[in-house]
């Protein structure tokens, strides 16, 4: 479970991005044209990737996965409800573990980022 809050896990993971971008740039380079290609617009809105996204994370207890997904989908434009019905979906699969993770971290990154993208 994460002992740290949603905004150093956030910091964490895009500062080592930085920093291994400038180790193996090439790879870095390769995985983050991969991550633009599947998240642009086409038949499924960025948004609803982005959900998708917090659903594998929660249900893959990745914390660095649910944070940056769901800051990523607040950006595009999603509401707490919808990041956490999202999330549910993925209780529905992964059972406790996923629960844990939905009721913790999905929830403290939605209170921690939220209020940045009100409108």
């Amino acid at each position: 479970m994460a002992t740290k809050n949603p905004k150093q896990i956030l910091d964490e993971f895009l500062g080592g991005l930085n920093e291994f971008g400038a180790k193996a740039p090439q790879q870095t380079k390769a995985f983050m044209n991969l991550l633009d290609a599947c998240y642009k617009e086409g038949a499924l809105s960025t948004k609803t990737k982005e959900l998708i996204s917090v659903a594998i994370g929660a249900y893959n207890r990745c914390e660095y996965c649910i944070v940056f997904h769901v800051y990523k989908a607040l950006e595009a434009g999603a509401t707490p409800e919808e990041i956490i019905e999202a999330a549910m979906v993925a209780v529905a699969f992964g059972g406790g573990p996923s629960m844990a993770y939905t009721v913790s971290l999905v929830k403290d990154s939605i209170d921690a980022f939220a209020p940045q993208f009100k409108k």
